[in-house]
């Protein structure tokens, strides 16, 4: 494994994999890497010849009150994860690298940020839609890897690569979840010994709404109820939302039908944990 922290010198070792005809697959992360993480990169390892793992912490994606100074940070780790999973080169640029002065341009997000996480972090996913604009033009990746378990963010990409034409697949690959079906994250283990026994009903009520969709029950308040009551009766957790809506569009229905996500947020005493499911609903 390679890395760059240089745009223009991973730009021309890229151009020359391509134009040995080699399939790159991109994976964008802030680092700090876990197993889900580790998953997007085997994939990528799969399914194309060169896989590219970005390394970058985006200024753009932090409110005024976020973390960006204190969000870890561990190159040394992060590399023997990143090379374990199989990547050739990892890019880990500078802010002043991938900014430069004052930027003349930036890319806003229209649709699919008002609801879910998105209507708590207003311009967070102008952020992460300027900083893929630029990662995609630099590496030119065939294939992007993001987890379903941000299904906000795959959906706005989703919306970035159709909108600005980038001929790019985007790979939504399957959350990883604990033998419970608690979907992994750093922030499980802020959870106290009740609070992780509890958490795993979040994935629970999920799955109850999705066996009552599948008997006809196809009432999206009905749906969202059957949610809340769930978490409710099994967990001291506070519900944040849980929300349906058509996916990747995000636009709410009455009546369910097509392609959809049920998606919910739980905050516990010092962890607010999220996770969703997608149907087909015929």
């Amino acid at each position: 494994m390679k890395t760059f922290t240089s745009a223009g010198e991973l730009q021309q070792v890229l151009r020359e994999e391509k134009s040995n005809h080699k399939s790159i697959g991109y994976v964008a992360t802030m680092g700090y890497l876990h197993e889900g993480h580790a998953t997007l990169m085997e994939k990528a390892r799969k399914e194309n010849d060169i896989v590219v793992l970005s390394i970058f912490v985006n200024p753009l994606q932090f409110g005024p009150n976020e973390d960006f100074d204190t969000y870890p940070r561990d190159l040394e780790r992060d590399e023997n994860v990143a090379a374990n999973a199989g990547v050739d080169y990892l890019f880990y640029p500078t802010v002043q690298e991938m900014y430069g002065e004052e930027p003349s341009v930036k890319v806003v997000v229209q649709s699919r940020t008002d609801c879910l996480c998105g209507r708590q972090r207003p311009g967070h996913f102008d952020g992460v839609a300027t900083v893929l604009t630029k990662f995609f033009n630099i590496i030119l990746p065939d294939r992007a890897y993001f987890g379903k378990k941000d299904a906000q963010q795959v959906a706005v990409i989703d919306g970035l690569i159709k909108d600005f034409n980038f001929p790019i697949q985007l790979v939504a690959v399957d959350t990883v979840r604990e033998e419970d079906g608690l979907a992994k994250s750093s922030r499980n283990v802020y959870l106290t010994e009740g609070e992780r026994k509890e958490a795993k009903e979040l994935y629970q009520s999920l799955l109850r709404a999705k066996e009552a969709i599948a008997s006809g029950l196809m009432n999206t308040a009905t749906v969202t109820s059957l949610v809340k009551e769930h978490i409710g009766a099994h967990t001291q957790g506070v519900i944040d939302y849980v929300e349906v809506y058509q996916y990747p569009e995000l636009k709410p229905q009455e009546m369910l039908s097509g392609n959809i996500i049920i998606a919910l947020a739980v905050k516990f005493k010092h962890a607010r944990l999220i996770d969703n499911i997608t149907i087909n609903v015929k």
